[in-house]
């Protein structure tokens, strides 16, 4: 079962870039962020031609998440994030496909800091780590796969960068992540590769895409009963290089189930 995660940072702009992906990678599961359109403009019809169903939560302009299953019907168990200090975004969407508990999630930028931006950061990543506590008290098998906005660690960010004092690299935003792995996720990427996780985002600026200057910002993280099942994870790098593409590549991880 391969399940990958995409921020495409605009489904309706970027549809023919998604759609050869999923032609060559054919994942079982996508979770997809930044869908960047309205709930009634979702490109549903041509992703279904391809074999895929699919469940969404929509929001003009900004955010939109989405599930999608190849040959299946996604289960919506959640539209939002159970204490979402800000219901009118939609960054969280849940679904049971195959007999996997899947999240979908967009966990916000942050930045500037100080400010109510990196405030709505630190809320909705503790609404995010109750809920996952929720979710692993459950026993189901769930992954919670995403942008989580995070670099985890300085090993997951090109050398010598100038991110500095950003969001994604405050040592409030890496304790959160942290916290939520203590609870006894796997963060399937990094435990697959230890010494070099692969970067999942590509700033436009600076050349940062052909100097490969790239974060790792994407994460799958897997409940303790998918853990021993992964055989595989990565990133489609490629997908990146394409003309027309998303700042992020898709990451994705093989459960053998």
């Amino acid at each position: 079962m391969r399940i990958a995660t995409f921020n495409i940072n605009n489904v309706v702009g970027r549809l023919d870039n998604l759609i050869d992906w999923l032609a060559e990678a054919e994942p079982d599961v996508v979770c997809l962020q930044e869908l960047k359109t309205e709930q009634g403009r979702f490109p549903a019809e041509p992703l279904a031609q391809l074999g895929y169903g699919a469940a969404w939560k929509g929001q003009r302009t900004w955010n939109g998440v989405a599930i999608l299953a190849r040959n299946a019907e996604p289960v919506v168990t959640r539209m939002a994030l159970p204490g979402d200090p800000d219901p009118s975004q939609a960054r969280y969407i849940e679904a049971a496909v195959n007999g996997v508990l899947v999240g979908c999630l967009y966990l916000p930028n942050g930045n500037p800091v100080p400010g109510p931006k990196f405030d709505y950061k630190l809320a909705w990543f503790e609404a995010l780590i109750a809920h996952a506590q929720s979710l692993l008290a459950s026993g189901a098998p769930v992954v919670l796969a995403g942008d989580y906005n995070v670099v985890p660690t300085e090993a997951d960010i090109y050398p010598r960068h100038s991110y500095g004092g950003d969001a994604l690299l405050r040592p409030e935003s890496r304790m959160a992540f942290a916290r939520l792995l203590d609870q006894g996720w796997t963060d399937a990427l990094g435990a697959l590769h230890p010494d070099a996780a692969p970067y999942t985002y590509w700033s436009y600026l600076r050349e940062r895409w052909p100097r490969d200057k790239g974060l790792r910002i994407d994460h799958l993280l897997l409940s303790p009963n998918l853990a021993d099942g992964v055989v595989e994870a990565g990133v489609d790098r490629w997908v990146r290089g394409q003309d027309g593409a998303s700042d992020h590549a898709p990451a994705w991880i093989v459960l053998d189930r």
